[in-house]
Protein backbone atom coordinates (compact mmCIF):
# COMPACT_ATOMS: atom_id res chain seq x y z
CA UNK A 1 0.00 0.00 0.00
CA UNK A 2 0.89 3.20 -0.92
CA UNK A 3 2.55 5.47 1.62
CA UNK A 4 3.85 9.07 2.26
CA UNK A 5 6.04 9.88 4.98
CA UNK A 6 6.13 13.44 5.94
CA UNK A 7 8.92 15.99 7.89
CA UNK A 8 10.66 18.84 8.50
CA UNK A 9 7.36 21.29 10.07
CA UNK A 10 7.77 23.58 13.06
CA UNK A 11 8.19 26.77 14.68
CA UNK A 12 10.02 29.20 12.82
CA UNK A 13 10.45 32.97 12.95
CA UNK A 14 8.99 35.01 10.03
CA UNK A 15 11.94 35.74 7.64
CA UNK A 16 12.91 32.38 8.31
CA UNK A 17 13.65 29.09 6.71
CA UNK A 18 12.23 24.66 6.86
CA UNK A 19 12.68 22.26 4.05
CA UNK A 20 9.84 19.41 4.32
CA UNK A 21 10.04 15.85 3.04
CA UNK A 22 8.08 13.64 1.89
CA UNK A 23 9.62 9.68 1.17
CA UNK A 24 6.68 7.36 -0.84
CA UNK A 25 7.02 3.81 -0.65
CA UNK A 26 4.99 0.79 -1.65
CA UNK A 27 4.14 1.96 -5.10
CA UNK A 28 4.32 -0.31 -8.55
CA UNK A 29 4.23 3.54 -10.36
CA UNK A 30 6.85 3.93 -13.21
CA UNK A 31 5.71 7.59 -13.65
CA UNK A 32 4.17 9.70 -11.21
CA UNK A 33 4.06 13.48 -9.82
CA UNK A 34 4.53 14.38 -6.44
CA UNK A 35 3.46 18.29 -4.88
CA UNK A 36 2.70 19.72 -1.61
CA UNK A 37 -1.20 21.83 -0.59
CA UNK A 38 -0.91 23.64 2.70
CA UNK A 39 -4.40 24.54 4.51
CA UNK A 40 -4.74 27.39 7.04
CA UNK A 41 -6.92 27.38 9.95
CA UNK A 42 -10.20 28.13 8.42
CA UNK A 43 -9.70 27.81 4.76
CA UNK A 44 -9.30 24.67 2.18
CA UNK A 45 -6.30 23.08 1.04
CA UNK A 46 -4.50 24.92 -1.56
CA UNK A 47 -1.58 23.69 -3.71
CA UNK A 48 1.89 25.15 -2.87
CA UNK A 49 3.66 23.50 -5.66
CA UNK A 50 4.22 20.38 -7.80
CA UNK A 51 6.97 18.52 -9.63
CA UNK A 52 6.46 15.99 -12.74
CA UNK A 53 7.57 12.92 -13.05
CA UNK A 54 10.82 13.49 -14.72
CA UNK A 55 11.85 16.77 -12.74
CA UNK A 56 11.00 19.52 -15.62
CA UNK A 57 8.04 20.84 -15.36
CA UNK A 58 7.73 22.34 -11.92
CA UNK A 59 4.39 24.61 -10.40
CA UNK A 60 4.37 27.05 -7.70
CA UNK A 61 1.40 28.91 -6.22
CA UNK A 62 1.93 32.55 -6.93
CA UNK A 63 1.65 33.17 -3.44
CA UNK A 64 5.08 31.19 -2.63
CA UNK A 65 6.59 31.59 -6.13
CA UNK A 66 10.44 33.03 -5.73
CA UNK A 67 10.72 32.04 -2.00
CA UNK A 68 9.67 28.21 -2.37
CA UNK A 69 11.61 25.64 -4.29
CA UNK A 70 10.42 21.71 -5.20
CA UNK A 71 13.09 19.46 -5.78
CA UNK A 72 13.25 15.37 -5.87
CA UNK A 73 15.20 12.35 -5.36
CA UNK A 74 14.59 9.77 -7.72
CA UNK A 75 16.62 7.43 -6.34
CA UNK A 76 14.82 7.96 -2.95
CA UNK A 77 11.09 8.66 -4.18
CA UNK A 78 11.57 11.77 -2.18
CA UNK A 79 10.47 14.83 -2.72
CA UNK A 80 11.43 18.32 -0.70
CA UNK A 81 9.77 21.71 -0.65
CA UNK A 82 12.74 24.44 0.51
CA UNK A 83 11.20 26.95 2.36
CA UNK A 84 12.90 31.08 2.65
CA UNK A 85 11.69 33.87 3.51
CA UNK A 86 8.70 32.43 5.32
CA UNK A 87 5.57 35.08 6.23
CA UNK A 88 3.00 34.01 8.95
CA UNK A 89 0.44 33.80 6.06
CA UNK A 90 2.38 30.41 5.29
CA UNK A 91 1.13 28.84 8.77
CA UNK A 92 -0.91 25.78 7.83
CA UNK A 93 -0.53 22.00 7.82
CA UNK A 94 1.32 21.13 4.65
CA UNK A 95 0.06 17.77 2.66
CA UNK A 96 2.45 15.96 0.72
CA UNK A 97 0.58 14.28 -2.73
CA UNK A 98 0.99 11.81 -5.16
CA UNK A 99 -0.47 12.26 -8.15
CA UNK A 100 -1.05 8.71 -10.52
CA UNK A 101 -0.29 11.09 -13.59
CA UNK A 102 3.58 12.39 -14.49
CA UNK A 103 2.63 15.90 -14.13
CA UNK A 104 -0.10 17.58 -11.94
CA UNK A 105 -2.63 19.72 -13.26
CA UNK A 106 -3.06 23.15 -12.32
CA UNK A 107 -6.48 24.97 -14.13
CA UNK A 108 -7.62 28.50 -14.46
CA UNK A 109 -5.54 28.52 -10.90
CA UNK A 110 -7.70 25.25 -9.34
CA UNK A 111 -5.14 22.30 -8.50
CA UNK A 112 -6.38 18.98 -8.89
CA UNK A 113 -5.99 17.26 -5.96
CA UNK A 114 -3.63 14.80 -5.84
CA UNK A 115 -4.51 10.65 -5.72
CA UNK A 116 -2.35 10.03 -2.44
CA UNK A 117 -2.10 12.32 0.60
CA UNK A 118 0.67 12.09 3.74
CA UNK A 119 -0.31 12.05 7.35
CA UNK A 120 0.24 16.32 7.27
CA UNK A 121 3.00 18.57 8.93
CA UNK A 122 2.34 21.67 10.79
CA UNK A 123 4.53 24.85 10.17
CA UNK A 124 4.05 27.81 12.13
CA UNK A 125 5.40 31.07 11.46
CA UNK A 126 5.27 33.28 13.97
CA UNK A 127 7.65 35.63 15.96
Amino acid sequence: QLQLEESGGGLVQPGGSLRLSCAASGFTQDYFAMGWFRQAPGKKREGVSCISSTGDNIKYADSVQGRFTISKDNAKNTVYLQMRSLKPEDTGVYYCAFFLAPTCTVIAGRWVQGDYWGQGTQVTVSS
